[in-house]
């Protein structure tokens, strides 16, 4: 399921909320069945945060989608630390309800914002990724959110002039096509699997990865590091 070319830069407004809804479905049970120490593991792509860190900065973003709180300054380093440090009395049980509802409803409200908030559930979903790599999960970035997040990444990165990349994808039968095609550069090429491109376009590791990029450096796609 990757965006065909008639679609290209089309926005689908329920693509984020089916790809929380898809996320909660696994994630959520995964964490409702470890065990407390677990939540302490350190998170590899998020420096000084453990798991539940990673948790609470999540479901503290989704409620804040809910309740349309953005004050000055909101999603930047120092508000992330203070939606987890408001957090720091709950159990870790809590912080994973609070996510739970925020993955069941925030959709509706992201689908209604235009767009502007669409990269926030792509986001979440990566972070799902970040938990499940420090938790030993297999397929980090997979999985069956996989094919949603591609889509989205396509729109986002078109919405955000990101430059052209066309991905050719080892798990997709369609090739997809990320960035905005604006004729002052050629577009890069991409050979590999999905998750490794998620990867890229996160700024987390591809250490061991099979892939190839020409046209551009793996620096250059991380959407998330601008």
């Amino acid at each position: 399921m990757t965006t065909p070319a008639d679609v290209y830069g089309v926005r689908e407004p329920g693509l984020p909320g089916r790809l929380l809804t898809v996320e909660r479905d696994v994630l959520v049970p995964l964490l409702r069945g470890r065990a407390e120490e677990d939540f302490g593991r350190p998170v590899v792509a998020c420096p000084g945060w453990t798991v539940r860190d990673v948790l609470a900065h999540c479901s503290a973003a989704l409620t804040r989608v809910v309740e349309s709180r953005f004050e000055k300054g909101v999603f930047s380093p120092a508000s992330n630390e203070r939606d987890i440090a408001e957090r720091g009395a709950w159990s870790n049980q809590r912080v994973v309800d609070e996510l739970e509802r925020g993955m069941t409803v925030a959709g509706a409200v992201i689908a209604k914002a235009g767009g502007v908030l669409d990269v926030l559930a792509l986001g979440e979903w990566v972070h799902a990724g970040d938990v499940r790599e420090a938790l030993g999960e297999p397929g980090a970035y997979a999985g069956g959110g996989l094919p949603y997040a591609l889509d989205l990444l396509a729109y986002v990165t078109g919405a955000k002039g990101h430059l052209p990349l066309h991905a050719d994808l080892d798990d997709a039968d369609e090739p997809l096509r990320l960035g905005e095609v604006s004729g002052e550069r050629p577009p890069a090429r991409y050979i590999g699997d999905g998750a490794t491109l998620v990867r890229l376009y996160a700024g987390r590791s591809v250490n061991g990865a099979s892939y190839e990029l020409a046209g551009a450096e793996a620096a250059e796609l991380n959407i998330f590091g601008e």
